[in-house]
């Protein structure tokens, strides 16, 4: 059955969510993959310190990031690429946080994306004993990747939508979203402290 999303994921430096340094990206029409974008991202000052906690996990340091596009630098190309799809992230509360906090950090307008969990889609779709993205993955038919890789979480987890609306006989996003009963979200700004 075919759908049309963007799966996408992100990488931080630190626990803060405007530290992204790198983020991952796969378009999938018609259930298959057909385009794929990754880069790193320059955290913003402040929140830009790489903690050896997140560098061991995702093996991006500090010089790596050096001559790299900064948040709002990037964000026209992000926001390109999603264009009117929805996106989906594992875990996608995390990915979404990422976006608002960043924007937020730097002042950039929060774009007003729809998107899914595929955590929560892999809930109400596989019996496994976690839900974790390998997990999830194997149990979609997704062979072994290199987790915490931002384009190989991306293109896992969209494995696992394009998996899940077979399974469940759907042939779009929203469809799917409603079989499994899992909300499609929009994603916005952080309020302002007044």
């Amino acid at each position: 059955m075919p759908v049309d999303f963007t799966a996408i994921d992100f990488e931080t430096a630190n626990s803060h969510p405007s530290s992204a340094c790198s983020v991952g990206m796969v378009r999938v029409r018609a259930g298959a993959v057909v385009d794929r974008v990754h880069w790193l991202i320059r955290p913003p000052a402040g929140h830009d310190a790489f903690l050896p906690f997140n560098t061991r996990i995702h093996g991006i340091t500090a010089a790596m990031v050096a001559e790299s596009r900064d948040w709002a630098g990037q964000l026209a190309e992000l926001r390109e690429f999603i264009g009117g799809d929805v996106a989906v992230a594992h875990n996608a509360s995390f990915d979404m946080g990422v976006i608002r906090a960043a924007c937020a950090e730097t002042v950039t307008p929060t774009p007003r994306l729809k998107y899914l969990c595929s955590v929560q889609v892999s809930r109400k779709t596989y019996a496994i004993p976690s839900h974790r993205l390998p997990l999830s993955a194997a149990a979609a038919g997704y062979g072994e990747f290199a987790h915490h890789d931002a384009l190989a979480d991306a293109e896992a987890c969209a494995a696992i939508i394009s998996d899940a609306a077979v399974r469940h006989g759907v042939d779009s996003v929203p469809a799917l979203a409603k079989q499994t009963g899992v909300r499609i979200q929009q994603l916005k700004a952080i309020p302002l402290k007044l």
